[in-house]
């Protein structure tokens, strides 16, 4: 019997962790070079691992939900010829300082705290639902119920526009129902210890340790933890200046109404958001340093101004917030532009973003207007000097020729480095997207 223990390995990003998200086998399965065994997530994608060996799945070494190092075992072959060993068994096992580990995992240093799953949220099954696994995966990354839903697909499978809708409808109402107050009206806590006594317990003079109950610990990991680290260095090393304008976009309503009516577009979701990024592609050509990027030297610094457009869009997704972008966006016509978008969003909402997708982008577009905001003073991404924030598009009333009608209006703002780029300039760009959303004829050249 010849027994090969296989390790997490460094995906090519220069890793050094990541956590298991999903096996895609179990003990006793037989696998061949390049089946997918695992999934697994990085700091900034989310990886399926490709088995290196041929033969029988012997033992998973490390469970869902842990965060280990790169050149930790994580599973076991047997290869061609040799009988898989019995899986192990799941039992607790007591553990200094309390809790339990399973069995066979073990506690070593490689591993870090599971990923804490709310204990309110019930168990589904969805056995009798037709739905593809891609599909099925959406649901749970999304908290969608399957059994809920009523399919659209032929043969009444659950198509991804059902999660979708469904999800988005949920996002609506979520937080319309009063949460309750605990049934704890007050409760004891230890009083405050002498600052000797709490540094030797490694805490903070001033800063008591969390003790209750009702307060929940979440690990900052992965996605989250690259995106602070990215939010802090950008607000403390660009000096951030946020202009916005209200604007009207009756007109660009009215394109977009269009558009979802044409043949040409009969396959394509169409959305506000796309007239919105022509806008700022047609912008960052008539105000280039908007799209440039500050690079500290030896002998100092200089501004690289990029004479192409990668374009990011801010996507909000089940594992935190990612920025892909569209590379050369400038050169693509409405069309393709829109088949772009739509790719990036539902590749980022599943989760498949890929870290190539994320890099060397030049100037972002934030959407917050599908959350209900009006507007905002957004953080620019790190390596860019302009973000752009679309607020929420709503009929309000608004003085035309002289008489107040209702018009669909939205707001426009910006946030910029003022080491690149001075206020004139920023107050052109922020005018020159408000003027295309008022009339998009002008992208007509």
């Amino acid at each position: 019997m010849s027994t090969q223990t296989f390790t997490l390995p460094d995906v090519g990003e220069g890793l050094t962790e990541a956590e298991i998200v999903t096996w895609r086998v179990a003990p006793g399965d037989a696998v061949a070079v390049n089946d997918v065994i695992c999934e697994i997530e990085t700091a900034k994608s989310l990886v399926e691992l490709p088995s290196p060996h041929a033969g029988t799945v012997g033992e998973i070494l490390v469970e869902e939900g842990r965060t280990v190092d790169v050149g930790t075992p994580i599973i076991t072959f047997v290869e061609d010829g040799g009988a898989a060993p019995a899986a192990p068994v799941a039992e607790p096992a007591a553990e200094e300082g309390g809790g339990s580990v399973l069995v066979g995992y073990g506690s070593g240093s490689g591993a870090s705290s599971r990923r804490r799953r709310p204990a309110e949220r019930p168990v589904r099954s969805s056995a009798g639902v037709i739905a593809k696994p891609p599909i099925r995966k959406l649901a749970r990354d999304l908290d969608v119920d399957l059994t809920a839903l009523t399919p659209t697909g032929a043969d009444g499978e659950v198509t991804r526009e059902d999660v979708m809708a469904h999800a988005q409808q949920a996002s609506v109402f979520r937080n319309i129902s009063t949460p309750e107050w605990s049934e704890v009206r007050e409760e004891k806590v230890p009083a405050p210890q002498p600052a000797a006594a709490g540094l030797a317990r490694g805490l903070v003079p001033g800063r008591p340790a969390v003790t209750d109950p009702r307060t929940e610990s979440i690990p900052v990991k992965g996605v989250r933890k690259v995106t602070a680290a990215g939010m802090v260095q950008s607000a403390y090393t660009a000096p951030h200046v946020t202009v916005w304008k209200e604007v009207d976009a009756s007109r660009t309503m009215e394109l977009v109404k269009r558009l979802k009516a044409s043949p040409d577009f009969a396959d394509i979701k169409v959305s506000p958001l796309l007239i919105m990024a022509r806008a700022v592609i047609w912008a960052v050509r008539r105000t280039p340093l908007v799209n440039a990027a500050w690079i500290d030297t030896d002998d100092g610094a200089e501004i690289a101004v990029r004479h192409y457009v990668n374009l990011g869009i801010a996507a909000a997704t089940p594992r935190g917030l990612l920025v892909p972008n569209i590379k050369d966006a400038q050169d693509l016509g409405m069309k393709d532009l829109a088949r772009s978008l739509n790719r990036l969003t539902l590749t980022a909402r599943e989760g498949k973003t890929t870290p190539a997708d994320q890099q060397g982008g030049t100037i972002t577009i934030t959407n917050i207007g599908v959350f209900g905001m009006d507007a905002g003073t957004p953080i620019i991404n790190p390596g860019e000097s302009g973000i752009v924030a679309m607020g929420t598009i709503s009929q309000k009333p608004w003085v035309v020729d002289g008489e107040v009608r209702p018009r669909w209006v939205t707001t426009v703002a910006g946030s910029f480095d003022h080491r690149v780029i001075d206020g004139d300039g920023m107050s052109r760009f922020v005018a020159d997207v408000a003027a295309v959303l008022e009339e998009p004829a002008l992208l007509v050249d």
